[in-house]
């Protein structure tokens, strides 16, 4: 699966994080391709993901609740290991 790394928006963003999600949900990718892209797209494009320590308002309301616990694992998982 082909994403970008740098985006101009949190709206962008979202809807890419929404893609790779979706995609894994319907078995289209697997896990570990999942968790690879997350954790570049959170590298990447840290200060669009947080404000005030918090998911941005955008990301919240574009992506939902179910996703961000997604994404949640897996930034918590990286800096785990």
């Amino acid at each position: 699966m082909k994403i970008k790394l740098f985006y101009k928006t949190q709206r962008d963003l979202a809807a890419s994080i929404n893609r790779i999600i979706d995609e894994y949900w319907e078995d289209a990718i697997d896990e570990s391709e999942m968790i690879e892209l997350i954790q570049r797209l959170y590298a990447t494009n840290t200060s669009k993901f947080y404000k005030n320590g918090e998911y941005t308002t955008v990301l919240r309301q574009q992506c939902g609740k179910r996703r961000l616990e997604v994404v949640d694992q897996v930034i918590n998982q990286n800096n785990i290991s």
